[in-house]
């Protein structure tokens, strides 16, 4: 049988306050003076109850807030190294601006992300959530999925039901490895961008399995390794695929930030790209036609997925739509670095 869900009421009677005490702390409603050792025990109880406002608690008290929160599952280091992040955001910012509404960005910073949202949703007062970058061992998104809350995710979770904003990444990292091997490669590795946890990197790595079963081509655990956001991971993950006694010709590195790394090690170890390794990206952020070689690489409409998620949001918290999967478009983009141009046969391995 299922927990209920706490209500104000039951937060009140732990508290040693009134609902009204509880809806003016949990909603912080502005010129209400409530002692510092009231809050703390409202808060305390909300917390241990795993109590948030609804929408409608939320209006009774003081009605819509007009924000937005945004939550960054990964922190401020990938937010100052990755460039497909700000441009996510600008379209956030683009979107909830447009529709008269405040953003709030949480970066989950040394904290589990589901702290981060709960946080925003019992203390900062917002409308509903975009939540960027879901984890599959999040323990609370199967209980959010079944609340009124309004929530979006960017990214796709398997078995999930809430709402969410992508692109399809097994198809798109199918089509980046499938690529490599049209080239004539048949050792191929793969660098992931993220944690394996993290529903985007799982999606990405079924799609290069996916290319090699459908080509017959093994699947080597020794030609896999996980990096983490940042270029440095990347680094690391190609030196140790470059000491193999067989290296790879090819690799596929799942986000652009981490094929930079990869092609820095390559390129410090003496080795040319693409003659002797060839690389291909994910992302095409802005950086990437800039390399040298210029990166081959799968491009991502990081704005436009901006824009849908809060767009989708709003239209749920404003009761215009029902929630549900938006898939964007995403396009191989094929620079030096694949060796395409030397022709399908040219210096492929």
């Amino acid at each position: 049988m299922a927990r209920r869900q706490a209500r104000s009421q039951d937060v009140a009677k732990l508290a040693g306050v009134s609902r009204t005490t509880v809806s003016f702390v949990l909603n912080n409603v502005p010129g209400v003076k409530i002692k510092d050792q009231t809050r703390q025990r409202v808060l305390e109880a909300a917390r241990e109850l795993n109590y948030y406002p609804t929408a409608a608690a939320r209006t009774l008290a003081s009605g819509k807030t007009q924000r937005i929160g945004l939550v960054l599952g990964e922190g401020q280091k990938r937010l100052s190294a990755d460039a497909f992040l700000p441009t996510f955001l600008q379209g956030v910012t683009a979107s909830v601006h447009r529709r008269g509404y405040l953003l709030m960005l949480q970066m989950a910073e040394d904290v589990p992300s589901h702290e981060a949202y709960m946080r925003l949703i019992r203390e900062q007062q917002v409308d509903g959530l975009i939540l960027s970058g879901p984890r599959s061992d999040d323990p609370l998104l199967s209980e959010l999925a079944g609340d009124q809350f309004p929530l979006i995710l960017h990214g796709r979770l398997t078995g999930c039901k809430l709402p969410c904003v992508d692109v399809d990444n097994k198809a798109s990292a199918y089509k980046a490895v499938t690529h490599l091997i049209g080239l004539g490669h048949r050792r191929i590795g793969f660098v992931s961008n993220a944690p394996l946890s993290y529903a985007g990197a799982q999606d990405r790595f079924a799609g290069y399995r996916q290319a090699l079963t459908e080509h017959d081509l093994p699947l080597e655990d020794s030609l896999v390794r996980t990096a983490a956001f940042l270029p440095e991971t990347g680094e690391v993950a190609i030196e140790e695929l470059l000491g193999l006694p067989e290296r790879p010709t090819a690799v596929f590195a799942a986000s652009d930030v981490v094929a930079i790394g990869v092609m820095s090690a390559i390129q410090a170890a003496g080795l040319s790209i693409p003659d002797d390794v060839a690389v291909v990206g994910f992302d095409d952020i802005f950086l990437a036609a800039h390399t040298q070689p210029a990166l081959t690489t799968i491009r991502v409409p990081a704005y436009g997925l901006g824009w849908t998620a809060a767009e989708v949001l709003i239209s749920l918290i404003e009761g215009d739509e029902e929630g549900s999967a938006v898939t964007l478009e995403t396009e191989l983009v094929i620079r030096d670095s694949c060796g395409a141009k030397q022709g399908a046969n040219g210096n492929a391995k």
